[in-house]
């Protein structure tokens, strides 16, 4: 599995952290949320999984929570691993961040989780939007495989 990010602090506790997160195509646009906090950056859909909930579960709760909409047809695509803090927790976390390819397919209201909006953009937008090098490493192969037209 692919790393990604800062690199791993000898004798630090890091907690493991699967998480599920969402590239969301309709209509050859991507769904994107912008975060306000910690720190403000636009990020794919998705977060960490809750305890007992498996990820395809997460990944529909997360894509509900942050952009408001309803998905289908997720295809799990890809996996990374990154190491990082988590301020919102006050947590070193050791996230294994699982990938989807999904569709939004109804909008069911605004985001429910405070300080994300949801917004469209174009792939090429969003390789300069996204704050992680992670997914817009992933975004970018997926633009080179005509996953968008």
């Amino acid at each position: 599995m692919r790393r990604w990010g800062e690199a791993v602090e000898p004798g630090r506790r890091y907690r493991h952290r699967p998480g599920a997160y969402g590239i969301l195509v309709r209509r050859g646009r991507l769904l994107l949320t912008f975060q306000a906090a910690p720190v403000p950056e636009v990020q794919l859909p998705g977060g960490g999984a809750d305890p007992g909930e498996g990820l395809l579960a997460a990944l529909h709760r997360e894509v509900r929570e942050e952009t408001g909409w309803t998905l289908a047809r997720p295809r799990r695509i890809g996996v990374y691993r990154r190491f990082a803090y988590m301020p919102e927790y006050d947590l070193w976390a050791e996230k294994v961040c699982h990938l989807w390819l999904a569709r939004p397919v109804q909008r069911l209201g605004p985001p429910r989780e405070p300080g994300h909006v949801a917004f469209w953009a174009a792939p090429d937008a969003a390789l300069d939007l996204l704050a992680n090098p992670a997914e817009r490493d992933l975004l970018a192969r997926l633009w080179r495989a005509g996953c968008f037209t």
